[in-house]
């Protein structure tokens, strides 16, 4: 598959692939991308089904695993740091666990290796009920996106998912959202199997404020990441990359400039 991509860097430097997370896309990345790109070759990834890259079923792990492992073929990547964040991250395990020669460095940001059930079914449902062929604005889009989703940045989201036809009137959604919808539980399960092991060295950066783990999840990380520190921006939610932009590049660069585990 043909994954679109949005570099920043230049190719001497050493290769940096970011994976973005569920209904995002390599726009969201593009700030974060654009900093990361002073120190690395970054090349922001759009996943099958999102942003610019081509819809196909399945929309499973093994299914993008293939997708990135061809992207990197296709050039001449033989290996290179790898960031994923949330769905993105799982898929970043994923790859880490199973094709260890083509990850140098891990990064993790704002999810762990379990499943979280049940975030989306709702947003999904609120998508599809707009009328996009009678749609006039993206405003009015976020009108009738309001009483199921109420968190306005949740919203705004969603919105860059939006995009309007360039013949005639009407608006499509950019995300394949019938994929996504027949591959729901998937996307919420873990990537793992009880055998998986990545000796890499990983970080997980992960949001203080953010929903998406707990305490007790970190203790068992080693059974599957031995080489793997948790630093925690406390004041972020669910996209310190975007929240706390500056604090995130910085601890990212130091780690994948050699920074030591556990910095």
């Amino acid at each position: 598959m043909n994954l679109f991509h949005r570099e920043f860097g230049d190719s001497t430097k050493s290769p940096l692939l970011v994976l973005h997370g569920l209904l995002g896309s390599s726009r969201n990345w593009q700030g974060a991308g654009s900093d990361l790109g002073k120190h690395f070759h970054v090349h922001c990834l759009d996943l099958r089904n999102h942003g610019k890259s081509p819809h196909a079923f399945p929309h499973s792990y093994d299914a993008m695993r293939d997708d990135v492992i061809e992207w990197m073929k296709g050039r001449e990547i033989g290996s290179g740091h790898l960031l994923g964040h949330s769905m993105g991250g799982k898929l970043a395990m994923k790859i880490a666990c199973e094709n260890p020669e083509k990850v140098r460095r891990l990064v993790l940001v704002d999810i762990l290796p379990k499943r979280y059930p049940g975030s989306q079914d709702s947003e999904y449902d609120a998508m599809n009920a707009i009328d996009l062929e009678k749609l006039c604005s993206r405003k009015e889009a976020d009108k009738l996106l309001e009483r199921a989703v109420p968190d306005w940045g949740k919203r705004q989201f969603l919105l860059t998912n939006l995009s309007r036809r360039k013949k005639g009137q009407g608006f499509y959604w950019v995300v394949n959202i019938k994929a996504l919808e027949a591959n729901q539980r998937e996307i919420e399960g873990s990537p793992l199997g009880p055998e998986d092991r990545f000796e890499g060295e990983t970080l997980f950066v992960m949001g203080g404020e953010s929903k998406y783990s707990e305490p007790s999840d970190y203790p068992g990380l080693n059974r599957y990441f031995p080489n793997s520190v948790v630093e925690t921006i406390e004041e972020s939610g669910h996209n310190p990359h975007f929240e706390f932009r500056e604090d995130f590049v910085s601890r990212v660069a130091k780690f994948l400039d050699g920074g030591d585990i556990g910095m």
